[in-house]
């Protein structure tokens, strides 16, 4: 990376839309494979896309919207996979291995009364809220709102 490049990613993925988390993930793994610590702040409907798995076994980011075209989530991210896009569960995997902070925001899961138990297992999720995600920015870094 180059010298005046961001230290630090920080990504508030607030969108509850499959496509816009996606990109969310995109970004975050290309930061992580790039050396750049990431770490992505979920909150609202964006927490929906890390809860476990439905019933039936479908990861749960498969009912999310999708903000235009009409396609349903496993449409999209099937689309994707067949022009060689990775998928979300690809993405998800990799900045799981690439070593991004995955942060779920403490109020977002209270306003949406999800329970936090209901989050992945397979997601090294750290809670806490805006102040615990704003500690975590480098004032060298970029912030980013999906």
């Amino acid at each position: 990376m180059p010298a005046d490049s961001p230290d630090r990613l920080s990504l508030v993925v607030f969108s509850g839309a499959f496509d816009r988390v996606h990109y969310a993930l995109v970004m975050a793994a290309a930061a992580a494979a790039s050396n750049t610590p990431v770490t992505l702040f979920f909150t609202m409907w964006a927490g929906r896309a890390l809860e476990r798995a439905l019933p039936g076994g479908a990861p749960a980011w498969t009912r999310l919207p999708v903000s235009e075209g009409g396609q349903s989530a496993a449409a999209m991210d099937a689309d994707f996979r067949a022009k060689g896009v990775a998928g979300f569960e690809d993405l998800l995997s990799a900045c799981v291995a690439l070593g991004a902070t995955f942060m779920v925001c403490e109020m977002g899961l209270k306003a949406l009364g999800m329970d936090p138990d209901t989050l992945r297992p397979d997601v090294p999720i750290t809670k806490g809220g805006v102040v615990t995600f704003l500690a975590d920015a480098s004032k060298h870094g970029a912030m980013v709102f999906v």
